[in-house]
């Protein structure tokens, strides 16, 4: 029994020390970041631009597809969710796909804004207390806005205003729950679920962002289930 309290003990201590470690390892790599640019310059850049679409000016469609498929606990977690990182894991093992992922909308800003998009365990560490940041800096609905502002869509489109009028030539605040489910889908990987790239897997893409809004309640599956019939018909 001693033997195992001891190792527990060894065990505890090690894991402590890694924890410091990994600490450090991002903090420095968020200190090096700001040193090159500070947060606030970096998000007024964003919030600056002609096109940037605030909070109120999207549509509510938009919204919610956008933390169904990305962030459901959105609004009830802080920059980390610990519970969707493990649902993510059980999901895609589940599915055999890359369905989710386990990063929250205020970590994928800080990705978009702080860091380059190149996964490395340095850049996520730092990309930890990029997060921790932002939300004591902005609101939930401040934080949505530079996500999808930031957010790259395919075919040169930076921000949901440039996508919104590319794709479908009306602004974010008029699309509806079809355009709306599928833009929600593209930033996951922008080449392969562009519109424009190719029919199949946005049609996928497109329908995984449906049923997360019906798992969320957000809409029915009738509702669901006629875009679907509907984009059939016309490919």
């Amino acid at each position: 029994m001693r033997f195992f309290r001891k190792l527990l003990l060894i065990l505890f201590i090690l894991i402590l020390i890694a924890v410091i470690i990994c600490g450090i390892i991002g903090f420095v790599s968020y200190s090096k970041a700001l040193d090159e640019k500070p947060l606030l310059t970096r998000t007024a850049e964003i919030t600056d631009d002609e096109h940037y679409v605030p909070f109120s000016e999207l549509s509510e469609d938009y919204i919610h597809a956008v933390i169904s498929v990305e962030d459901r606990r959105y609004y009830d977690h802080g920059p980390v969710d610990f519970i969707g990182i493990a649902r993510a894991i059980w999901t895609n093992l589940r599915t055999g796909e890359l369905q989710e992922g386990g990063s929250t909308i205020t970590q994928q800003v800080a990705k978009n804004l702080v860091f380059t998009q190149e996964e490395t365990a340095t850049r996520k560490l730092g990309e930890l207390f990029a997060a921790y940041d932002l939300e004591q800096k902005f609101t939930k609905e401040e934080i949505f806005a530079l996500y999808v502002n930031s957010a790259y869509f395919g075919d040169g489109y930076y921000g949901i205003y440039d996508a919104s009028m590319g794709y479908y030539q009306k602004e974010p605040k008029d699309l509806n729950l079809d355009e709306a489910s599928m833009l929600a889908g593209v930033p996951n990987a922008p080449s392969v679920y562009a519109p424009t790239v190719n029919p199949d897997l946005v049609s996928q893409r497109q329908k995984h962002v449906l049923n997360t809004m019906v798992e969320n309640a957000y809409i029915t599956q009738a509702q669901a289930d006629k875009i679907i019939d509907d984009n059939k018909n016309i490919h």
